[in-house]
């Protein structure tokens, strides 16, 4: 897949393309089957299959007071739209001024005259242009007066329940990660930098890793402690991480601390990426130290059942 980060650095001009748009925020298994759709109609090797997505997400940009978070980064999005065998991904920069493009502008400078658009995918719910005037229907009129076609993708259901970005990211603030994770179709990620915290957990022997996130609207989901899947430097080895303040050694901003099971090394430095994969409990304050190190004992013993169970 290629990545372009804009429209108009897009240098396949002279072939035409099979689309869709939209954030994919998270690029869920509602998402997922629109991607597979797009695939399945790209019948001619002159045909490009074709995700226009947007940064910053539109929300955030029309509304500042919005502080909507995102259940992917863009690299954490572009990787893994990557496992979908699409041929081009465009990451147009959104804009107030692209905000006011009309839909008809939208369709014929960009779409038709800029991407070449012969097919178009599109969400049950799809709209764009100014003030998202732009529907369905009124793509369908354009499809006919510009010479492509508009299919519409029914909302994805699971056990009856619409699977939307906006149900997952209350299933994350909520703690509730098997939902989150079903409604995904992966493992929720976190993927950040490795930093140095204040190395209480060595000394009570349950060393851990700081993870630095530098996009701050990334979903953090509710604090508590879970069994999670690292990777850095290509390997995979699994732990207990805590997301929250901790109270039992007066901390005094919220911090994710992974403690690793059965590995050893420096890690500072270095990029790591997380799979949140099952909620143990919430965020305690204990009354010591003692009793601290007692619960992550614990923690790492329900944490090592769990991962037995669950192979």
């Amino acid at each position: 897949m290629r990545v372009h980060q804009s429209i108009e650095n897009y240098d396949h001009k002279d072939q035409s393309s099979v689309l869709t748009i939209g954030t994919f925020d998270g690029v869920h298994i509602g998402h997922q089957k629109i991607i597979a759709r797009l695939n399945e109609i790209k019948n001619k090797p002159s045909e490009r299959s074709m995700i226009l997505t947007f940064y910053p997400h539109p929300r955030r940009v029309l509304d500042q007071s919005n502080d909507i978070k995102m259940l992917t980064t863009m690299e954490e999005k572009t990787q893994l739209l990557e496992k979908f065998g699409l041929d081009d991904l465009i990451i147009e920069p959104f804009t107030k001024e692209f905000s006011r493009l009309s839909a008809l502008d939208f369709v014929r400078n960009i779409l038709v005259h800029k991407l070449h658009l012969t097919r178009l995918v599109i969400g049950y719910d799809h709209h764009f242009g100014k003030n998202r005037e732009g529907n369905f229907e009124q793509l369908t009129e354009y499809g006919e007066l510009y010479g492509f076609t508009v299919e519409k993708i029914p909302a994805q259901e699971i056990e009856h329940v619409s699977v939307s970005s906006t149900k997952i990211r209350k299933a994350l603030e909520s703690g509730d990660i098997m939902t989150a994770n079903k409604y995904l179709g992966y493992n929720y990620l976190l993927t950040g930098n490795i930093v140095k915290g204040q190395g209480i957990g060595r000394k009570i022997n349950f060393p851990t890793v700081n993870l630095d996130i530098e996009e701050d609207f990334k979903l953090i989901p509710k604090r508590g402690v879970y069994v999670v899947r690292a990777l850095f430097k290509d390997k995979h080895v699994f732990g207990i991480m805590n997301i929250g303040f901790r109270p039992t050694v007066g901390g005094n901003g919220q911090t994710i601390e992974i403690h690793l099971l059965d590995f050893q090394g420096d890690l500072y430095g270095s990029k790591m990426q997380i799979e949140v994969l099952h909620r143990v409990r919430d965020e305690q304050k204990f009354e010591t130290i003692e009793e601290l190190a007692l619960q992550i004992s614990k923690d790492e013993k329900s944490a090592r059942i769990w991962l037995m169970n669950s192979k």
